[in-house]
């Protein structure tokens, strides 16, 4: 008999301990907490840290987080105000005002997760739709480019290197999807403290126009440079070859002076020598028709000569006798 009393008391205390096992409970310093009875919220929710105490058994302990929580979206492609798809992502920071309608209609972190997906989503969708990329992109109104200094005013005219200007901004673009999104949060318990683009791309059908009016640009200043610096290079290959002819004309003129002057001084020795007497004079006049003949008359040449023509002066003597006897 007293076995099974020990028995019965064994058992007894083992419930006793595990019921007052189950009904503590500790909530953190990070965390608030729901009570619920057969799936029912109980009570309030429980904000403050320690050590509390439920019905054992059948209440059930939901701890819900109570820091800034985070939210990263996917990236999603969407259409602009000027039929450009870009691709868009998302960050923002929340976290849970109410417990009690948050774990009503969301239950967990989860859910959450997955409502703020389709809620941003579509606030994001609706904002980049009524504004233009340049708006979703750039920030401030009245940012000054910095231009190129050897653009022509030309180029200047053609707006190359300028800045599209804008009216609204990427922060007002965000302050809307804030706006929108944080009024529908809070039906959740939940209130939003910031959303910002995380990060913003053309899309692929879009992206090589883009990169196309880029390059463009680009290879228009280049050409412009390219036509420059051959026109350049034209003219110094111009101002070369003027030189050069200068330089050879020069050179020319200088060549035929003295030559011509040589010519003057040989001919001026050769008069001298050759009129010294009558005998120079006979010679310098027979050594230059010897050197007609050479020119004239060769083994294929038929002349047709006057008894008195002055090359046929020295050929009518030949059978004779020579010239020096005869002298």
């Amino acid at each position: 008999m007293r076995h099974y009393l020990l028995f019965f008391l064994g058992i007894l205390l083992a419930f006793i301990l595990a019921a007052l096992n189950n009904a503590l409970y500790t909530v953190n310093e990070v965390e608030q907490v729901i009570i619920t009875q057969f799936g029912r919220p109980v009570g309030n929710p429980i904000t403050d840290a320690g050590i509390k105490i439920k019905m054992p058994f059948i209440q059930q302990v939901n701890s819900i987080d109570k820091r800034v929580l985070e939210w990263e979206g996917t990236p999603s492609d969407m259409p602009t105000k000027d039929k450009l798809y870009i691709s868009v992502s998302l960050f923002a920071r929340w976290r849970v005002t109410d417990a009690l309608q948050y774990f009503l209609r969301l239950g967990d972190e989860r859910s959450a997760q997955s409502r703020l997906d389709d809620i941003f989503g579509s606030e994001t969708r609706n904002a980049v739709a009524k504004h233009e990329l340049i708006e979703i992109i750039r920030t401030s109104k009245d940012r000054q480019p910095l231009r190129d200094k050897l653009l022509t005013e030309a180029e200047k005219a053609q707006d190359i290197g300028s800045l599209v200007p804008i009216h609204i901004g990427r922060l007002l673009v965000e302050q809307d999807i804030f706006n929108a999104a944080a009024e529908k949060v809070k039906v959740f318990g939940i209130e939003l403290l910031d959303i910002r683009f995380k990060r913003i791309n053309y899309n692929e059908s879009v992206r090589p126009k883009i990169y196309e009016r880029m390059i463009s640009e680009r290879r228009q200043i280049a050409e412009r440079f390219l036509s420059e610096g051959k026109g350049e290079a034209a003219r110094i290959l111009g101002n070369r070859e003027r030189d050069l002819n200068k330089i050879q004309s020069e050179a020319y003129r200088a060549v035929e002076e003295i030559r011509g002057l040589a010519d003057a001084k040989a001919a001026a020795i050769y008069a001298d020598a050759y009129n010294q007497n009558a005998q120079a004079v006979a010679f310098y006049a027979f050594i230059r028709s010897l050197q007609a003949y050479e020119l004239v008359l060769n083994d294929n040449t038929t002349l047709v000569l006057s008894t008195d023509s002055e090359l046929f002066q020295y050929l009518k003597n030949t059978d004779t006798q020579p010239i020096s006897d005869k002298n």
